[in-house]
C-alpha cells in the first residue's frame, strides 16, 4: 500500500505547480520559481500554500488583486526585471505575511495610493531602476512601523512623501540616489533614530537644511546606530547655509563643491570654515508709488538679490502678512498681485526679503482712486447706458451742495474717429490732483475712463467709432484730506456729440484716381518741355557751327593818309620760323594743338575783321568813300 500512496502525493504535487515552473518543497517551506519563463502574466494555478514566489526576469505587465488572492502564507514576492507599468489597486491586499517585496527594474510612473495596500508586516520595500515620477502620499501608510529597507534609488522623482518617511521608526537604509530631488524638508530625518545609511547621490541637492541625524556621523562611538551619510554629485553651493555640515569633520568623503565660482571644484571637507559666507539682501529695484482706479488690478512688484536668494515677504497697511487669497497673491519673485482693488487697499506696502545673512525692506504706496458712485451705484441693467454717465456723475456730487458755475465741457474737431476735448481751468480755490474722463458711445455701452494730468485742458480721444453719438463727462480729482479719507470727486461739465459717418469707400478711390491723373499730366507737360529745350540747342548749336567761315586775309597793306599808295613788293615765300612744342604764339596764323588766350583772342579779332570788311565792303556798293577796292586795300 506505501508505493501507491506515495506515488499519489507526488501526483498531486506535480499538479498543483504551474507547468513552466519548478516548485520545491524544503523544510514544509513550498517555493515556486517561475524566473526567466516567459511568463506574460502570474501564473493563476500557483499553490496558494507558497511561501516563496519568483517571477523575476519576464513580461508580465500589471498586476491585480486575483493574481495573489489568499496567499496568505506568502513571505518573500520577487517581481525584478519586468515590464510592469500597473498595479491596481489592493493587488497585493491578501497578503499578510509577506516580509519582502522586489519591484525593481520595471516601468512604473506612478504609485497611487491603494498600490501597496496589505501587506502590513512588510520589511523590505525595493523600488529602483523604475520610471516613477510620483509618488502618492499614503503609498506607505500600511506598512511604516516594519518597514526597515526602503530603495528608491534610480528613478525620477523629485519628491518623496517626506512625511511618511519621516514616521518610520524602524528603518535602517534609505536610498534616495540618482533622482532629481533638489531639496529636503527641514526635519525629515529627525525621527529616523534608526537610520544607518543614508544615500543622496547624484541629486539637485544645491544645500542641506540642519538636522540632527546628520550629527551621529561625527561621533560613531557614541551613537546608537552610527550614519553613513552619502551627498557626492549633488551641485553644492557652499556658503553659509552649509557651514553646520563643514563643521563634521568627514576627511574620507569626496564631495565637491559647484558654486560660488571662488569655490568651484574644491572639495567640500577642505574648505576652511571662514569661506563659507553669505551675501545679505539689497533690493535692487521695486515700485515706489502705484495709482490704480478703484476695482482695477493693482501690481506690486520687488526684486532682491542676495546669496541665498532671499525669501520674499509683504506686509500690507494693516501690518499683517498677505498671504494667497481669492483678491491677492504674493509670488515667489517678489511679485504682489490685487485682482479688485478697493479703498481699503489703498495705503503703504513694505516688502521684505530675508536669508541666513539678513533682511532687507522697501515701502511701496498704492492709492486707489474712488470712482462715483450714483444712488445704490447700480444701474438696472448692471452697465451703465450711454445716458446713465451723465446723471451718475451729476448724482455723485448732489451731496456737496448747489455746484457753482463751471466753465462749459466742449468737444471739437470732431471727426469720425476723434474728438477734442477741452475744459477750463475751474475753481482756483479747489486745488486738482488729476482729472477723469468717462464716456460711452451708443455702440458700445463699455464705460472708458481716461486719466489726464491737472496741467492740461485738453485731450484728444481716438478711436472712436464712426457715426456713434457719445455721452462725456469730466470730473476733477483732489487729494485726501488725511490718510483714512477718500479721493474727493468733483464733476466739472458734462457733454454730448456725434462722431461722423465713416468716409465711403468710392470717395476716396475718386479722389485717389483723380490725384494720379493729375500727376500723370503734370509729368507730360515737364518731359515735354524738356525735349523741346534740348532740340532747340541742338538746332542753335548746328546752325553757328554752319555760319563760321574761315578768315582769308589778302592784299594787306598799311594804311596811308591819303597820299598815293606804294606798290607793293612780292616777297618770296618762306617758311615760319621754328616754335617750340610747348609754347603758345599769339601769331593768328598757329593752328597748333594751343587752346589757351591767345587763340581765343585771335578768333575774336577776325571775326571782329570779318565784319568790318564786310560793313565797308557794303558801303562801297552804295557809293559812299573810294572804290570798293581803295577800301578793301584799307582794312588791316
Amino acid at each position: 500500500m506505501a508505493p501507491p500512496l506515495l506515488l499519489l502525493l507526488l501526483a498531486s504535487g506535480a499538479a498543483a505547480c504551474p507547468l513552466p515552473c519548478i516548485c520545491q518543497n524544503l523544510s514544509e517551506s513550498l517555493s515556486t520559481l517561475c524566473a526567466h519563463r516567459g511568463l506574460l502574466f502570474v501564473p493563476p494555478n500557483v499553490d496558494r500554500r507558497t511561501v516563496e514566489l519568483r517571477l523575476a526576469d519576464n513580461f508580465i505587465q500589471a498586476l491585480g488583486p486575483p493574481d495573489f488572492r489568499n496567499m496568505t502564507g506568502l513571505v518573500d514576492l520577487t517581481l525584478s526585471r519586468n515590464a510592469i507599468t500597473r498595479i491596481g489597486a489592493r493587488a497585493f491586499g491578501d497578503l499578510e505575511s509577506l516580509r519582502s517585496l522586489h519591484l525593481d527594474g520595471n516601468r512604473l510612473a506612478e504609485l497611487g495610493a491603494g498600490s501597496l495596500r496589505g501587506p502590513a508586516n512588510l520589511q523590505h520595500l525595493i523600488l529602483s531602476g523604475n520610471q516613477l515620477g510620483r509618488i502618492a502620499p499614503g503609498a506607505f501608510d500600511d506598512f511604516l512601523g516594519s518597514l526597515e529597507d526602503l530603495d528608491l534609488s534610480y528613478n525620477n522623482l523629485r519628491q518623496v512623501p517626506w512625511a511618511g518617511i519621516g514616521a518610520m521608526p524602524a528603518l535602517h537604509t534609505l536610498n534616495l540616489d540618482h533622482n532629481l530631488i533638489d531639496a529636503l524638508p527641514p526635519g525629515a530625518f529627525a525621527q529616523l533614530s534608526q537610520l544607518s545609511r543614508l544615500d543622496l547621490t547624484s541629486n539637485r541637492l544645491a544645500t542641506l537644511a540642519p538636522d540632527p541625524l546628520f550629527s551621529r556621523g561625527r561621533h560613531a562611538e557614541a551613537s546608537p546606530a552610527p550614519l553613513v551619510l552619502s551627498f557626492s554629485g549633488n551641485p553644492l553651493h557652499c556658503n553659509c547655509e552649509l557651514l553646520w555640515l563643514r563643521r563634521l569633520a568627514r576627511p574620507d568623503d569626496l564631495e565637491t563643491c559647484a558654486s560660488p565660482p571662488g569655490l568651484a571644484g574644491r572639495y567640500f571637507w577642505t574648505v576652511p570654515e571662514g569661506e563659507f559666507s553669505c551675501e545679505p539682501p539689497l533690493i535692487a529695484r521695486h515700485t515706489q508709488r502705484l495709482w490704480v482706479l478703484e476695482g482695477q488690478r493693482a501690481t506690486l512688484r520687488c526684486r532682491a538679490l542676495g546669496d541665498p536668494a532671499p525669501t520674499m515677504h509683504w506686509v500690507g497697511p494693516d501690518d499683517r502678512l498677505v498671504g494667497n487669497s481669492s483678491r491677492a497673491r504674493a509670488f515667489p519673485n517678489g511679485t504682489l498681485e490685487i485682482g479688485v482693488t478697493g479703498s481699503g487697499d489703498a495705503g503703504a506696502y513694505t516688502c521684505i526679503a530675508t536669508n541666513p545673512a539678513g533682511e532687507a525692506t522697501a515701502r511701496v504706496e498704492l492709492r486707489v482712486l474712488a470712482l462715483p458712485h450714483g444712488g445704490n451705484g447700480s444701474t438696472e441693467g448692471g452697465r451703465p447706458g450711454p445716458s446713465d454717465i451723465a446723471a451718475s456723475a451729476r448724482t455723485a456730487a448732489e451731496g456737496e451742495g448747489t455746484p457753482e458755475l463751471e466753465p462749459a465741457v466742449q468737444v471739437t474737431e470732431v471727426t469720425a474717429t476723434s474728438g477734442l476735448v477741452s475744459w477750463g481751468p475751474g475753481r482756483p480755490a479747489d486745488p486738482v490732483w488729476m482729472f477723469q474722463l468717462q464716456y460711452n458711445s451708443s455702440e458700445d455701452e463699455t464705460l472708458i475712463y481716461r486719466i489726464v494730468p491737472a496741467s492740461s485742458h485738453r485731450f484728444l480721444l481716438k478711436h472712436l467709432v464712426p457715426g456713434a453719438d457719445y455721452d462725456l463727462c469730466l470730473l476733477a480729482l483732489s487729494p485726501a484730506a488725511g490718510p483714512s479719507d477718500l479721493t474727493a470727486t468733483r464733476l466739472l461739465g458734462c457733454a454730448h456729440f456725434s462722431t461722423l459717418p465713416a468716409t465711403p469707400l468710392c470717395h476716396a478711390l475718386q479722389a485717389h484716381v483723380l490725384g494720379g491723373t493729375l500727376t500723370v499730366a503734370v509729368g507730360g507737360v515737364l518731359v515735354a518741355a524738356l525735349l523741346v529745350f534740348t532740340v532747340a540747342l541742338l538746332v542753335r548749336g548746328r546752325g553757328a557751327g554752319n555760319g563760321r567761315l574761315p578768315l582769308k586775309l589778302s592784299h594787306v597793306q598799311s594804311q596811308t593818309n591819303g597820299g598815293p599808295s606804294p606798290t607793293p613788293k612780292a616777297h618770296p615765300p618762306r617758311s615760319p620760323p621754328p616754335r617750340p612744342q610747348r609754347s603758345c604764339s599769339l601769331d593768328l596764323g598757329d593752328s597748333g594743338g594751343c587752346y589757351g588766350y591767345a587763340r581765343r583772342l585771335g578768333g575774336a579779332w577776325a571775326r571782329r575783321s570779318h565784319s568790318v570788311h564786310g560793313g565797308l565792303l557794303g558801303a562801297g556798293g552804295r557809293g559812299v568813300g573810294g572804290s570798293a577796292e581803295r577800301l578793301e586795300e584799307s582794312v588791316v
